[in-house]
């Protein structure tokens, strides 16, 4: 198999950018390259698309080039503009398309631009390559604010458009870190809001669920995807007082048999799970189902909800497990519709 290729985070583009841009405002002529230092010294040069000079200033723009890695912001463009300060620091304003703070509980306090404490240090080490007088640099990202709704940015409070990213400065292709970095924050986010009893969801069916059947404020639920077994370990070592855990079937019965990663590629089916438990539960065997939806569709009301219940109970008892029974736990079940199938636990806080 091929090696996939890797690519440069926001934050490394804008460093390349702003550096780009530095050199014009202090005479210089325009690069074709730029070489700007990773956090871990490396040093990496970047093609700039298109640099000049400004009214009051410059502008250097680079296009990201995320490598294999299906990121959203892969092809954006990523424009760092620049201007004297008679502060003598570098400083930073979020431009068109990247978001500003509105919420504690992220690395970057509310009120300030979305550019994360990494790709701060690499911008200013970047202009400070070029000058050490004081230079204030606006980064933005024209379509930001669209591809932003792609991101986790709308729930932790960053609002306007996108975050300028990275910790090591490199994209690497079809990895999870970025994914649980983002949850991360999500849950410092609801932390620092005040939320003692969070919701966790698979995805968007599990949310609009939530939303319809309880009383939830925005920063309550956390769209976890497959990344069961990180979320629940970072819960652990929180002051939490409760967890409602709602969802489909299909990703939730994994976790009553310890599959904490549900991705499809990375866990059996949740279908023979179901209907082991079904007949169990009601005595004899079910038809034969390819999915959780179908299973719970041939049977009769009652039946839905004796066995949605008791799978209920299981997925409770196995997730209060993984919390080392530190926390209340409830569960609720959905089909794709998200109808109620069955729950498990005390759903009275959420209501």
């Amino acid at each position: 198999m091929t090696d996939l290729r890797s690519g440069f985070t926001t934050g490394t583009c804008a460093a390349a950018a702003a550096k780009a841009a530095t050199m014009l405002l202090c005479g210089q002529p325009a690069q074709e390259t730029i070489e700007v230092a990773l956090p871990d010294g490396e040093r990496v040069r970047l093609p700039i698309l298109l640099a000049r000079r400004t009214e009051d200033g410059a502008e250097a723009t680079v296009r990201k080039d995320a490598g294999d890695d299906p990121d959203v912001t892969d092809g954006a463009t990523v424009v760092a503009s620049v201007r004297w300060s008679d502060n003598g620091d570098v400083t930073f304003a979020a431009g068109e398309g990247v978001g500003t703070v509105t919420k504690p509980g992220l690395s970057i306090p509310p009120g300030e631009p979305a550019i994360n404490p990494v790709p701060r240090n690499m911008i200013r080490s970047a202009v400070r390559e070029v000058t050490d007088r004081g230079v204030k640099v606006t980064i933005s990202i024209p379509d930001g604010r669209e591809l932003a709704e792609k991101t986790f940015n709308p729930r932790l409070g960053v609002e306007g458009g996108l975050s300028i990213l990275g910790t090591t400065g490199r994209v690497r292709p079809f990895s999870c870190p970025a994914l649980r970095e983002a949850l991360r924050c999500a849950l410092d986010v609801a932390v620092a809001c005040g939320i003692r009893s969070p919701v966790l969801v698979p995805g968007h069916i599990g949310e609009r669920a939530a939303r319809r059947r309880f009383l939830l404020v925005p920063e309550q639920v956390i769209e976890v995807s497959n990344e069961w077994g990180f979320i629940l370990d970072q819960i652990a070592g929180r002051s939490l007082d409760r967890l409602l855990v709602l969802g489909h079937p299909g990703k939730l019965a994994k976790l009553s048999v310890g599959q904490w990663d549900t991705h499809s590629s990375r866990s059996e089916s949740a279908t023979p799970v179901v209907a082991e438990l079904a007949g169990e539960v009601l005595g004899r065997s079910l038809p034969e189902s390819k999915t959780t939806e179908g299973l719970f569709a041939d049977l009769p009301p009652g039946n839905q909800r004796q066995v949605a219940d008791a799978l209920s109970e299981k997925v409770r008892r196995a997730v209060a497990g993984r919390l080392g029974n530190r926390l209340d736990v409830s569960v609720v079940l959905v089909n794709m519709k998200g109808d109620l199938l069955g729950s498990s636990g005390d759903l009275a806080p959420w209501q």
